[in-house]
């Protein structure tokens, strides 16, 4: 089978031809994969390596923001060309024996309140994630790839770019291109490809954690070979991933390729599809039969409503739940990150206005022993 093998010990930096941390339509395939064949992507972690089984919550403040998603590949499929579509399938997603879960200051969806860094180790082991750092806890795996992309056309770039940088203009909260920590390490890629924290069309890191073993996603091509890499795996994670972090692991990614000719053309929306024909986890935890909910609505500190605000409403919806798992003697840190592994947020409705509601869902099995 192709494949991409890595030296799990050395950063990506060292070994520049298996991978990249910027998207750009120069970057050089690291493989060639023909249609249907199989083909095996080793990945590092989120955080390149950084956070080792024996790094402290202060090795948080050195971490190297520009590294993070080393990204395997990319992969140039054979027959791919501008307006397809690509099909990629999971086959297989294999965990590390290692994980972590951290909360990092100026990141995450309560960045604004939750700025004390903290940091979980989790040991995997028959399917499940326990730490030392939230006794008593024990999350069910269901392991996915956060990232996975083809590479922008040159004029898909510059457009990207361009409205992020009006993003940023406007106060909101962008990361422009920038060489620091990237891979390649020079010239355009470095100076001008696309940081890799948003997903866009073009795939990235949407962090869907249905695409577990079984699940097709189908991206649209925008460059010859389509250019496909994959990274930051999941070992579980909760829908939402609200502290930035899942229960984040090295992996090896088996994947196949199919092409849809010229089916982005016709497609009336761009942008990824994903699909499948079986429970993407075990049914018992995707639709839990014991849990504890609580709502959230668009109602502020000072009791006003900002009306149809599901922003807002998902804010307190989290909130919410930390607050009940304090309650159980947790802490608020380890609240949050709960929250980011196992609670899983819902939109209950968008239609009775002022006060839209979103939902919190936290399956009570991961309080059960072993």
């Amino acid at each position: 089978m192709p494949t991409i093998r890595i030296d799990r010990g050395k950063p990506l930096a060292a070994e520049p031809r298996k991978g990249h941390n910027r998207y750009h339509p120069d970057i050089e395939p690291a493989l060639e994969a023909g249609i249907d064949e199989e083909v095996v992507l080793e990945c590092r972690d989120a955080l390149d390596g950084q956070i080792t089984p024996s790094t402290t919550v202060a090795g948080l403040a050195t971490v190297n923001a520009g590294a993070v998603h080393p990204l395997t590949g990319p992969v140039f499929v054979k027959g791919a060309e501008p307006g397809d579509m690509l099909e990629v399938e999971f086959l297989d997603v294999v965990p590390e024996r290692t994980a972590f879960s951290a909360i990092i200051p100026g990141l995450g969806f309560l960045r604004d309140i939750m700025t004390e860094p903290f940091l979980v180790h989790w040991t995997l082991r028959d399917g499940w994630a326990t730490s030392e750092q939230i006794p008593g806890v024990r999350i069910p795996g269901a392991p996915f790839m956060g990232v996975s992309a083809v590479a922008p056309s040159a004029a898909k770039l510059a457009e990207w770019t361009a409205r992020e940088r009006r993003v940023a203009d406007k106060g909101g909260m962008a990361l422009p291109p920038d060489p620091a920590g990237a891979v390649p390490v020079s010239g355009p890629c470095a100076l001008h490809g696309l940081r890799t924290l948003p997903p866009r069309e073009n795939g990235g890191n949407f962090d869907v954690k249905q695409l577990t073993k079984g699940a097709k996603l189908m991206l649209p091509v925008f460059k010859t070979g389509a250019l496909f890499s994959t990274g930051d795996g999941h070992f579980a994670q909760g829908d939402g991933e609200v502290c930035v972090t899942a229960v984040e692991m090295g992996a090896t990614a088996v994947v196949r390729f199919r092409l849809h000719k010229s089916l982005a053309h016709h497609r009336t929306f761009a942008g990824p599809v994903f699909s499948r024909t079986s429970y993407f986890t075990d049914p018992r935890y995707a639709a839990p039969e014991r849990f504890l909910g609580v709502m959230g609505m668009p109602i502020n500190a000072a009791g006003e409503i900002e009306a149809e605000n599901l922003t807002l409403a998902c804010r307190n919806a989290v909130l919410n739940m930390m607050m009940l798992l304090q309650e159980r003697g947790f802490s608020r840190q380890q609240a949050y990150v709960i929250c980011s592994v196992a609670v899983d947020l819902r939109i209950s409705n968008v239609v009775d206005v002022p006060n839209y509601v979103v939902s919190a869902l936290l399956p009570e099995a991961i309080f059960d022993g072993p």
